[in-house]
């Protein structure tokens, strides 16, 4: 499995971060823990969730895949062979939310606490929080630094101004600096990220971690048709099924058949390719799911290849 280093830091991971926003949801504890154990087993130790998984499918409670990791790293004893990064400042509660210092110091803890760990390798701000100073919400997380119970820091949510003063204000008060962003980027939602924010992450070394890689599964090609939405809980979304996201489809399908792959490899495979990106997140919830990620890996696409998806993709 490729690795490659987080930001500036000394944390290295897999190409591949595995989102365990399904836990709780789609996948229960018990698949959960097979998921895990073969995540390790082929040697992929990225592992993403937040304190608010899986809020949205148990009345507004969030907690629940912090818990199951929790539970899985002490039954299997493999907290050294995982990186795990989680997030906070999303609503858990109307009193439960930002990154004020208050806040997020009670948060950490609870994190902590499901997690089962004394301490968490990325501990990401899920949201911007123009309510609170940045350099505020950087102290906090300098002093968690300090005291142990974070490795490293990173953003996600940010615009390409936001970032840029956040990581300014780290280097005037000597602070601890986001070394990861978290953003909505994938062969389809394209613009936003290349014209704003990724100029500012190649300047500072900033790894990219991207979530909805696979645009809510829309670049799996399973969801061609509206009918297709109701298969799974899950679903897609409506905004892909335009000329656009059905162009893009077809260039998958072509680069796929090229590689004896399915779109979702191709997707994950473009990802790689892209000069900021260091682990697209893509979750599964079988192991058959899973299997399709780690080829997607090790998939290395021509200039050919990726000519065909960047012009699919124009806007």
């Amino acid at each position: 499995m490729n690795t490659r280093r987080l930001g500036n830091s000394d944390l290295v991971v897999s190409g591949l971060c595995f989102g365990t926003n399904v836990f709780g949801w789609t996948a229960d504890e018990p698949t959960a823990f097979k998921l895990l154990d073969a995540l390790v087993y082929n040697s992929i130790n990225f592992i993403d969730t937040a304190d608010v998984y899986s809020r949205w499918a148990h009345g507004g409670v969030g907690g629940q895949s912090e818990t199951i990791i929790g539970n899985w790293l002490k039954k299997s004893g493999k907290r050294d062979k995982v990186i795990i990064a989680t997030k906070a400042g999303m609503e858990m509660a109307p009193d439960k939310k930002g990154l004020s210092r208050t806040y997020i110091t009670k948060a950490v803890e609870d994190s902590l606490k499901r997690l089962q760990t004394d301490y968490i390798d990325l501990y990401q701000a899920y949201e911007d929080d123009i309510h609170t100073p940045l350099q505020e919400t950087l102290e906090t997380f300098t002093d968690l630094i300090k005291q142990g119970k974070v490795r490293i820091i990173g953003a996600s949510n940010y615009n390409g101004n936001r970032l840029e003063q956040a990581l300014n204000i780290s280097k005037e008060h000597n602070l601890a600096s986001y070394q990861t962003l978290q953003p909505l980027y994938n062969l389809y939602d394209r613009h936003e990220f290349e014209t704003d924010i990724q100029p500012v992450c190649l300047e500072n070394n900033i790894s990219v971690i991207t979530y909805y890689s696979l645009a809510s599964g829309f670049l799996t090609g399973k969801y061609r048709s509206e009918a297709d939405l109701a298969k799974t809980k899950r679903g897609s979304n409506k905004k892909y099924f335009n000329e656009r996201g059905f162009k893009i489809l077809k260039g998958l399908d072509e680069v796929a058949a090229k590689h004896n792959a399915n779109p979702a490899q191709v997707s994950i495979a473009w990802l790689l390719s892209r000069p900021t990106v260091t682990a697209p997140i893509a979750s599964a919830t079988s192991m058959e799911q899973l299997g399709d990620l780690l080829k997607a890996v090790e998939l290395k696409l021509s200039d050919e290849d990726l000519k065909v998806l960047d012009e699919a993709s124009a806007y």
